[in-house]
Order: C-alpha cells, then sequence, then structure tokens
C-alpha cells in the first residue's frame, strides 16, 4: 500500500476518521478479499488526486471486529465517506472510478 492512505483500527478509528476536519472515505477490506485488493489501486489514486481535501482510510475487518460491526459491514470491499463524523455515502463492491469521484464532490 501506498503512502497515501492511512491504517485506521478500532482503537483510532474515532480520532482518524470520527473527529477529522476533512471527509474520510474508509475501506473496510482484507487481504483475502480478492475485489478488495483490486480497488486498493484506485483508492490509493483517489488518494493521490484528493490529497488535503479528504483522507483514505483502510481498515482491515480480520483485525478489527467492534468498528465494521457498528457499521453494519456485511460484505467488503464496503467503502464508506464520512463527513462531519456522519456516515454520507457508502458502496458496495468494486466501482468505477467515476462513482467514487462522485461521492466525494458531493461531500467536499
Amino acid at each position: 500500500m501506498a503512502q497515501n492512505s492511512i491504517i485506521v483500527t478500532d482503537a483510532n478509528f474515532e480520532a482518524s476518521v470520527l473527529k477529522s476536519s476533512i471527509p474520510v472515505l474508509v475501506d473496510f477490506w482484507a487481504p483475502w478479499c480478492g475485489p478488495c485488493v483490486a480497488i486498493g489501486p484506485l483508492l490509493e489514486q483517489m488518494a493521490e488526486e484528493y490529497k488535503g481535501r479528504i483522507t483514505v482510510a483502510k481498515m482491515n475487518v480480520d483485525e478489527n471486529a467492534n468498528t465494521p460491526s457498528q457499521f453494519g459491514v456485511r460484505s467488503i470491499p464496503f467503502i464508506v465517506l464520512v463527513k462531519d463524523g456522519k456516515v454520507v455515502d457508502s458502496v458496495v463492491g468494486v466501482v468505477p472510478k467515476q462513482k467514487l469521484a462522485a461521492m466525494l464532490d458531493k461531500a467536499l
């Protein structure tokens, strides 16, 4: 993973995501999930393109049980956009770049 995104855990989720001053795109993923791995480079690209305006965060659902269950994660990749501590949009599965860009642009 490139350095454009941050890793979040149950322990730092509130500070890193819910209390962030800018919108955070959270990718709930797992290393064994093919679609999760497939969308990874696209999320890195989005992190670079929206640098300073949004944060891209990745949470491994195998290593963190509490946060995914609070967000009702049932299938991955599950991507949520959090702004001002609230979920403003979400998508499940691999989606085209245009869909992610539309989500982000709407929140900015």
